[in-house]
C-alpha cells in the first residue's frame, strides 16, 4: 500500500547483508510504495561497486543533506550512531538498526537533544524482539516487574569486544554474560540489539534493570534463539503474571543477522514511514 506522503526519500547507511537486502527492496518495490532511494553510503565504498548505481553512491556521509532525505536508515554498526546519529537528525528522521548504541547515555542524550532541536524522530527497529507492543503496554500500565532476554547461538555468530572476546568456551553451552543490558552492549554491540530493544520497550526498567544473557551454544550452528521472560508484581493471591516466549531464527553459519530479522526490518521501515514524525525515541 502506498504511503500517504509520497515519495518519501530514503537514504541507507551500511551495505552489509541487511543493507544489500534493503537496497534491493527499495529499488524493486519502493516506487509503488511511495519510497525513493536517494543514497547509499558504506564505510568501504568499493563494496557498492557494480551493484549500487553510481548516482546513488554517497561518498561522504557528512554530505547526506544534499540528497534531502526524509528518512535515513542505519544498517551498519553502532559506531555510526555514536559518531553521526545526532548530525543525521539535523536533516531527517533516523531509523536505527543498532539500538545497543543507546546503552551509552551520552549518545542517548545527544540523539534526544538533536531530535527535539530539529523536530525529527528516532525510530528503533524491534528486530528479533517478539511481543514488543505487549511489553510496552504492560510497562506503561505499571504491570512489569522484571524482564529477561536470553540470546543463544554458535560462538561463530558473535562479534565480541573486550573481556568477552577472550572468554573461554567451557562446554557445549557456555553463559558468556548475565546481567544488566547496559553492561553487555559495549562488549557485544552487534549481538545485543534484541536486548537493547527490550530495554527501550520497558522504560520503567531500562538498560540498567532489564537483564541480558548471552549464551554460546555449540549445537546452534544455523539458529539464533531468543528467550524472553517477564513477570508482573504479585497480585492479591501472591501469584505473579508471567510470560515466556521462545523464538528460533534460522541463520547462515557465522551470521550475525538471522533470516527472519531481514524481513522484520523491512516491515519496520514501512511501519515507521507511516508514523508521525515527532521528536523522541519510538520503537517500530
Amino acid at each position: 500500500m502506498a504511503l500517504d506522503k509520497a515519495p518519501w526519500k530514503v537514504g541507507v547507511v551500511g551495505y552489509g547483508r541487511l543493507g544489500q537486502s534493503l537496497v534491493s527492496h527499495l529499488l524493486a518495490q519502493g516506487p509503488e510504495l511511495g519510497l525513493e532511494l536517494v543514497f547509499v553510503w558504506n564505510r568501504d565504498p568499493g563494496r557498492m561497486a557494480g551493484s549500487v548505481p553510481s548516482s546513488l553512491q554517497l561518498q561522504d556521509l557528512a554530505a547526506l543533506g544534499e540528497r534531502h532525505p526524509d528518512l535515513v536508515v542505519e544498517v551498519a554498526h553502532p559506531q555510526i550512531i555514536h559518531e553521526s546519529g545526532a548530525q543525521i537528525l539535523r536533516h531527517a528522521n533516523l531509523l536505527v538498526r543498532s539500538p545497543s548504541a543507546l546503552a551509552n547515555q551520552t549518545t542517548e542524550r545527544q540523539l534526544l537533544g538533536a531530535s527535539h532541536r530539529w523536530n525529527h524522530a528516532v525510530f528503533v527497529a524491534r528486530g528479533a524482539l517478539w511481543g514488543t507492543e505487549d511489553i510496552s503496554r504492560l510497562d506503561a500500565a505499571g504491570g512489569l516487574q522484571s524482564l529477561r532476554v536470553t540470546m543463544a547461538t554458535h560462538p561463530d555468530g558473535f562479534r565480541l569486544l573486550g573481556p568477552l572476546a577472550s572468554a573461554h568456551i567451557t562446554g557445549p553451552r557456555t553463559v558468556l554474560y548475565e546481567g544488566p543490558v547496559r553492561g553487555l552492549c559495549p562488549f557485544a554491540p552487534r549481538n545485543s540489539n534484541t536486548m537493547a530493544a527490550a530495554a527501550l520497550a520497558a522504560p520503567s526498567l531500562g538498560f540498567d534493570n532489564v537483564i541480558g544473557v548471552l549464551v554460546a551454544d555449540l549445537s546452534l550452528t544455523d539458529l539464533h534463539v531468543v528467550d524472553v521472560e517477564l513477570k508482573g508484581p504479585p497480585g492479591p493471591s501472591g501469584q505473579s503474571f508471567a510470560v515466556q516466549t521462545h523464538r528460533e531464527n534460522p541463520a547462515e553459519p557465522g551470521a550475525v543477522t538471522g533470516s527472519a530479522t531481514v524481513t522484520a526490518f523491512w516491515r519496520s521501515l514501512l511501519g515507521c514511514c507511516q508514523l508521525p514524525s515527532r521528536p523522541g525515541i519510538h520503537l517500530c
